[in-house]
């Protein structure tokens, strides 16, 4: 097979374009800019400078224009760092296809094949585009995306199939007819993304939130707007001081940190071969405390090998373990693709045995509960059908005696107790030219079984214990027996093995009987999709965060319902990446430790962004308020000028540097939230305003002081603002940690800290000796023991945080009812 020249493919895809029905461009630098111009902040600064140019003080007006540029450039600069991270994340996620061009096989991007294309799919993979079957190989198809019906469809070669639609079981070789908007799909205008993204419960809390604290700013805009209008009877300077207030007000940095820590945070873990479908799943990683295994290539190494062979010897026929050996070969795929079949053809060529599979002139799938297969060759006159499958279904189609069952199942029981997964094997003459319409119709003689073993990865027991030392319950979810799955269990440390639910009864518990067994089973066996998809709605109705690991067509539903879907990138298949929230690029399962821990550092430093932002917001808000509700001799300190200065100072703070700070080294000891608690805790959020709370008092009580002892505005507007600055500076370090003060935070490794110091400090000095920018700012000198007065007075309100952090055992906050009772 030689397949289109990698020239002949270039030219079609200029005649048809891209293999896509919907293209996905991404944001382009345009489109971000105008999402930064629609921004509340952004049109609230533009109807501040408009003002300015109104009341004819040009000059400021000229400086709000500068400061926009500042402001915009900052948005559209973090705009385009979580845009280009989610565009690699994209280019990480872009399915994939194998064909043959230049007579060699290769994988490319789905959207690169072109009609005349080769394409080799095999089970579990999506048909990427329309094509017509050239060869198959016990090939059926799920094409409900078309038909709506889930049962799975035979196809032979000669026929068609099409894009979006599943390859069931088998494999085939098919050349490709249509692409893009010319296939089935594309015509009728259906998406074959199956990946939806949704909204996660922090990303919903973040939205209350900003809402909620925009309908305060809007509020507060109102009062001090009517406020000052009362006082001056000028409509325009009232609303430009309401402006001022809704500024400092309205909490933009929040969504703006949120997007920016979520993308990058899941472009980093993507260059540890951690690669995340939707961002704002990444929190969720840190809040998973149930994490449901599949056994085969995530806890095994999926690199099987017959452990035993153990022909049948009773009836009329007596079978040999070379016969038992072939008959399971016959029953296999010619051009094995699944690991197990892999091994059985290993063993059989190992034999030296000179039998050769005759012509194959049917086969049946893999269907049923239990499963088996089936496959008829020619032979002779008549017909030889091969069948493997679970020990119980093949048992259930042979004539035996009871004795003979039951002799035949203690058997198997025993091989699976030793963690080895186990086949039944049967073979039947077939002499009638009209084949049975189901496997099961056969006469089958019972030929013996056979057992393989696929041993744990040897790292899985420490990986276990990573996960119990993080509050994260594990749960094995297998088809094997129950013999297996417990030895299975107890060989990497599995906790609490026994007892354990098989599938059939997950099926035939109900809902609440169900949610009960959860909590306390965590082996399930004979486990098939439907099973696996209720334990975990099941787990999730009781309020458990549930990560599941899958690779096959049938973990599907499973890994789409759970809050992480995890795949394997190397030995999954494509259904099974395109379903999942996770994707793990070398299939080692050390990797989601290491991304549950990532995702509690994000979640963590996201926590510490926030809760600096509400506490440097109220100071802001009280300063640019209290006076003027108070009748103080100067009502209105701030202009916009300063807030959009503040602005320029916080949102890179909690965006940027609080995203690049380590994971605290007790993270993983920590136990995961639960479903329905809150953003904070109450203990939380208290100390989080009380540290904005004494700023305020602090600030305020020099604003009060040097207006009453004389000092002119401008005087008492650099000691408010340079004490404001300086207490920013400092509670951007102490909030580094709520737990270790700032002798251990100072040695966390952060490449903004000196930079972030350093910057601090030039804008300080700017303040303090540069004339143009005391102008800016409407300031002038600071004397040297006033300095030093803002520069107690800022140690003093953020530095308590300090010793309280350095006495939490002898000195506490005021204790609540209910200490991890949470707020929205």
């Amino acid at each position: 097979m030689q397949g289109l020249t990698e020239n002949e493919a270039a030219e079609r895809l200029k005649q048809y374009g891209k293999n896509a029905v919907h293209l996905n461009e991404g944001k382009r630098l345009l489109h971000i800019v105008a999402g930064v111009v629609k921004e509340p902040m952004f049109l609230l600064l533009v109807l501040a400078c408009a003002l300015y140019f109104l009341l004819g003080e040009s000059a400021e007006g000229f400086m709000m224009v500068v400061a926009l540029c500042f402001v915009g450039a900052i948005s559209v600069y973090q705009e385009v760092r979580t845009s280009n991270a989610l565009a690699a994340l994209n280019d990480l996620t872009e399915p994939q296809a194998t064909v043959v061009r230049d007579g060699v096989r290769k994988s490319i991007v789905v959207e690169m094949i072109v009609p005349g294309d080769l394409l080799l799919l095999s089970e579990g993979e999506k048909v990427p585009a329309d094509a017509a079957v050239l060869h198959a190989n016990d090939l059926t198809l799920n094409e409900a995306i078309l038909t709506g019906e889930a049962f799975p469809v035979e196809k032979n070669a000669e026929e068609k199939i099409f894009q979006g639609t599943v390859i069931n079981s088998g494999q085939c070789t098919a050349t490709v007819t249509a692409t893009g908007v010319h296939t089935a799909l594309g015509k009728i205008g259906k998406s074959i993304i199956t990946y939806n993204e949704t909204q996660t419960e922090l990303q919903l809390r973040v939205n209350k939130l900003v809402k909620r604290l925009a309908l305060f700013g809007l509020s507060a805009f109102l009062l001090i707007f009517f406020v000052n209008f009362f006082h001056n009877h000028n409509f325009v300077s009232s609303l430009l001081f309401g402006l001022t207030l809704a500024m400092s007000a309205i909490p933009e940095e929040i969504p703006v940190a949120f997007s920016s820590f979520m993308a990058l945070g899941a472009h980093s873990m993507s260059k540890l071969g951690i690669v995340t479908r939707q961002p704002q799943t990444v929190e969720n990683l840190g809040a998973v405390n149930v994490i449901c295994l599949d056994k085969t290539g995530t806890i095994t190494a999926n690199k099987m090998s017959v452990d035993a062979v153990c022909p049948f010897t009773g009836n009329e026929s007596n079978f040999s373990a070379a016969d038992l050996l072939y008959y399971t070969f016959l029953a296999s795929e010619a051009s094995p693709f699944d690991a197990m079949e892999k091994a059985i053809e290993e063993a059989f060529e190992k034999t030296g045995d000179s039998r050769k599979r005759h012509e194959m002139v049917k086969e049946f799938a893999l269907e049923g509960r239990p499963p088996m297969m089936t496959h008829v060759y020619a032979e002779g006159n008549g017909f030889r059908a091969a069948a493997k499958g679970a020990v119980e279904r093949i048992l259930d189609v042979c004539a035996l005696t009871a004795k003979q069952r039951e002799s035949i199942l203690h058997q198997a029981y025993s091989l699976a107790s030793k963690g080895h997964r186990v086949l039944g094997v049967a073979t039947a003459l077939h002499t009638d030219e009209a084949f049975p319409q189901t496997q099961d119709e056969f006469h089958w003689q019972f030929t013996g079984l056979l057992s393989l073993y696929d041993p744990p990865k040897t790292f899985v027991k420490d990986v276990l214990q990573k996960f119990y030392k993080a509050g994260i319950t594990a749960k094995l979810l297998t088809g094997d027996y129950a013999q297996t799955a417990h030895a299975i269990a107890t060989e990497i440390g599995l906790r609490n093995g026994v007892p354990s639910l098989s599938g059939d009864e997950v099926m035939q518990s109900n809902d609440e009987e169900l949610r009960k067994l959860v909590h306390t089973t965590n082996v399930f066996t004979r486990m098939y999709p439907e099973a696996k998809l209720k334990v975990v709605n099941a787990l999730k109705a009781e309020g458990f965060i549930v990560a599941m690991t899958g690779d096959g067509v049938n973990d599907g539903p499973a890994l789409k319902a759970a809050d992480i879907g995890i795949a394997l990138g190397k030995g999954g298949t494509e259904v099974a990446r395109q379903s999942a929230d996770l994707i793990l690029t070398d299939d080692d399962l050390r990797k989601i430790g290491d991304a549950v821990e990532y995702g509690r550092k994000i979640f963590s430093n996201f926590k510490k962004a926030v809760r600096y932002i509400i506490s440097i917001h109220i100071p802001i808000i009280l300063i640019a308020s209290l006076p003027l509700l108070l009748g103080w001799k100067y009502p209105n300190i701030y202009t916009p000028i300063h807030v959009i200065f503040l602005e320029l100072i916080m949102g890179p703070t909690c965006s940027v540097f609080y995203e690049r700070e380590p994971a605290e080294a007790a993270i993983m000891l920590q136990p995961p939230r639960r479903r329905n608690e809150g953003w904070f805790a109450r203990d939380e959020l208290f100390i989080s305003i009380s540290q904005g709370l004494i700023i305020a008092l602090g600030i305020l009580l020099l604003y009060y002081f040097y207006s009453a002892t004389g000092a002119s505005i401008t005087e008492v507007r650099t000691v408010v603002f340079i004490t404001l600055i300086l207490c920013n500076i400092f509670l951007t370090y102490a909030n580094r940690s709520f737990e270790q003060t700032i002798l251990k935070t100072i040695r966390y490794k952060n490449n903004l800290a000196l930079p972030t110091m350093v910057l601090s400090i030039c804008f300080l000095l700017l303040l303090l000796f540069a004339p143009f920018a005391q102008g800016f700012f409407g300031m002038t000198n600071l004397p040297p023991l006033r300095f030093f007065v803002c520069l107690f007075t800022a140690l003093l309100c953020v530095g308590w945080f300090e010793l309280y952090k350095a006495n939490l055992k002898s000195f506490s906050l005021p204790a609540f009812p209910d200490h991890k009772q949470a707020l929205d």
